[in-house]
């Protein structure tokens, strides 16, 4: 089962190049922390992917809530990602037919497909989505998640929604390399898919909002997840981004450790 495995061990068995780069990426840098990075502001992100980049492995944007876009932002953030080795996951949640998501990843003001490693989809609208967005991203090396499951109360994405979306992920391997989800599902042949998990918190449980949060050791051991998405928890209420997010790299990547030691 892949679940035991090393990241590195996992790297070999994927045919997509940026799943097995960020899989080596993951071992090389002794991390699995995804920050969400939900600020408004282009220099509030930037400031906030330099503070934490040394200890996460991925950066996920939610790029649309960025007033002041422009394309210096984009060469910023990838500058950056190359100075503290992690990649980017714009969190785009595409939605829709197959063909608006080509143009929506491919073109418009944000351009996603020529600088995010990774992206995301719903599967409300069928395998069209997935058809759409692989036209645009597997010639340049990219790759998407589904979102089989969310952290927040009361979703729709779960049951048979999650079961379809699975079936429909091992249909394109070498474009869906994973899951947004909450636990990791069971392997059949051939399956090593890569599990993000949010709603990770060390030091409370929910906002009031709906979101709910989970510890990482039980997130990445008990639930046999790869990688752990903090916002809030790093950087909210002041917090000192830098020193959360070297706790929250240490705490995963400690689960991680005693997982595979199983």
């Amino acid at each position: 089962m892949s679940v035991s495995k090393s990241y590195l061990e996992r790297s070999k068995l994927h045919s997509n190049p940026t799943a097995k780069a960020f899989l080596e990426l993951m071992e090389r840098k002794k991390s699995n922390l995804s920050l969400a990075a939900d600020v408004t502001s282009k220099a509030a992100l930037i400031d906030l992917a330099d503070k934490v980049g040394p200890y996460i492995c991925l950066l996920k944007t939610h790029i649309d809530v960025v007033d002041d876009f422009d394309q210096d932002l984009v060469d910023q953030l990838t500058a950056l990602a190359k100075k503290h080795d992690f990649m980017i996951f714009e969190d785009r949640k595409f939605a829709d037919i197959g063909n608006t998501v080509k143009l929506q990843y491919s073109s418009g003001v944000y351009k996603i497909a020529s600088w995010s490693d990774i992206t995301n989809a719903h599967m409300v609208p069928g395998e069209g989505i997935i058809q759409g967005l692989r036209e645009v991203g597997l010639p340049l090396n990219r790759c998407i998640l589904l979102l089989a499951e969310m952290s927040s109360a009361g979703t729709l994405a779960k049951g048979d929604y999650t079961n379809t979306t699975v079936d429909i992920a091992r249909k394109y391997k070498d474009f869906v390399v994973g899951f947004i989800a909450m636990h990791r599902y069971e392997d059949q042949e051939g399956d090593d898919f890569i599990y993000m998990t949010p709603g990770v918190g060390l030091d409370q449980t929910t906002d009031g909002l709906g979101q709910q949060w989970k510890h990482p050791r039980e997130v990445v051991y008990n639930l046999g997840c790869d990688v752990i998405i903090v916002g809030r928890g790093i950087y909210g209420n002041g917090r000192d981004a830098a020193k959360e997010a070297k706790r929250y790299q240490e705490a995963g990547w400690n689960a991680y450790l005693e997982r595979i030691a199983k």
